[in-house]
């Protein structure tokens, strides 16, 4: 049902959202939101043809925005000629239900749209698993409003008819796929963790760039690496994990990782389907949070980067917030500090800066030392293969070696050094 990446084409819709009180900053719409799920309609492929924003003191539990803003919105997706309405705020299913048969049209919620994207987006087998586990949870609890044509009076005869029937075997069927896929992601992990030991044993550096969606995080990793990623100033243009190998010195290679981008109210179901590849993050030894400094609301989008990498467990990992854009930047004073960097990965600007401070962060105490190692100490040359970069082994009267180390590998070889 989900495996297919193809997925309907989204054509003329009316946005609408509700503002209340009683709700969180990720569950309320605004101004701003509604220009976002249109910037998100618009990479589904599909048009704003106009928006409605409620203010109200809560949600009606049956039509969520109120029988007479409902019966608005019927008025307008009739006049407009729309073939669907999607809401900012997140629906329940009976919500979604009562409002696809009162206006008419398809009714589906920002996540449902997020999900969408993604389905489209993902091109590895990877990406393609995870946007199908967070699809199928999405789509369990919604299984009995699909079904509600074929469902009996409740406690009359022949209440468990057909329907109830296909209901509990999509059911089943949903839950069997949901298993196969979170056993096949464990697999992905498994493979993970091996290239992460390995990584580990050869000392090799990650950096993982986060952040918001369309900061600009797959052309900082072009500039950086010389790659040819796929660029587009689009929301989520970009799903798979890219890595690259970046020479930031003679002394200092590091892996860099670009992540799938973050939003506001970013569906749960994606967030635990991409742990697999997100908990990259926990790992790196080094993350860059690109902040799209030409945003006026740079600071609410930092806020959910910041929000995400938290409940992702990666607090606590070193941090360069990255500025960019800055060619685009209309305040007066650029934001700095000690662990800030204004940069343009577009021009170029500032980028040997930020190669700077990466390797004053990574490169600390690495050095190149010359070593002269007895013939009876070879077991010295072994861990020096496991914890260093050997760059030259000459066998004469002793083993000549030159090595790029760490502080922790100098302080065991200290008695063979002859330079640096």
């Amino acid at each position: 049902m989900f495996e297919k990446t193809e997925v309907k084409e989204i054509n003329r819709a009316v946005l609408a959202g509700l503002c209340a009180p009683c709700l969180s900053a990720e569950e309320n719409a605004s101004d701003e939101s509604l220009e976002e799920l249109a910037a998100l309609l618009d990479t589904a492929g599909g048009t704003c043809l106009g928006t409605v924003l409620q203010n109200r003191s809560a949600p009606d539990p049956r039509t969520f925005i109120g029988e007479g803003k409902a019966a608005e919105i019927k008025e307008l997706v009739q006049s407009l000629g729309a073939d669907i309405v999607i809401f900012d705020n997140p629906l329940s299913p009976s919500q979604q239900r009562v409002l696809t048969e009162e206006l008419g049209v398809t009714v589906m919620d920002r996540s449902a749209l997020i999900l969408d994207i993604f389905a489209k987006r993902a091109r590895t087998s990877e990406g393609r698993l995870q946007v199908a586990l967070a699809q199928y949870k999405y789509l369990l609890p919604r299984l009995t409003g699909m079904w509600k044509h074929l469902e009996r009076q409740e406690g009359a005869i022949g209440t468990r008819g057909p329907g109830e029937t296909q209901l509990e075997s999509d059911r089943r069927h949903i839950h069997r796929k949901i298993a196969k896929l979170e056993e096949e992601l464990k697999d992905v992990r498994r493979v993970r963790a091996t290239q992460r030991e390995r990584r580990e044993k050869n000392e090799v550096p990650v950096v993982a760039i986060v952040g918001y969606t369309n900061a600009g995080k797959s052309t900082l990793l072009n500039a950086l690496t010389g790659s040819d990623i796929p660029a587009n100033n689009r929301l989520f243009d970009t799903l798979d994990t890219t890595t690259r190998t970046l020479e930031l010195s003679d002394t200092c290679t590091v892996l860099v990782s670009d992540t799938v981008g973050f939003i506001s109210k970013l569906p749960h179901q994606l967030v635990d389907a991409f742990k697999a590849t997100l908990e990259e993050l926990t790992f790196a030894d080094l993350l860059l949070h690109v902040i799209d400094a030409s945003d006026p609301n740079w600071r609410e989008q930092a806020a959910v980067v910041d929000r995400l990498v938290q409940e992702l467990g990666a607090a606590e990992t070193p941090r360069l917030e990255v500025f960019n854009k800055c060619d685009r930047f209309v305040g007066d004073i650029l934001p700095h500090g000690e662990d800030m960097v204004s940069i343009s990965a577009k021009t170029g600007a500032g980028l040997e800066k930020l190669c700077a401070a990466m390797e004053q962060r990574l490169d600390a105490g690495v050095r190149r030392v010359e070593l002269r190692l007895p013939y009876d100490k070879g077991g010295v040359l072994d861990a020096l293969y496991r914890e260093a970069k050997v760059e030259r082994v000459d066998y004469g009267e002793v083993i000549e070696v030159t090595a790029v180390c760490t502080p922790k590998t100098l302080g065991r070889v200290g008695e063979y050094i002859v330079s640096n």
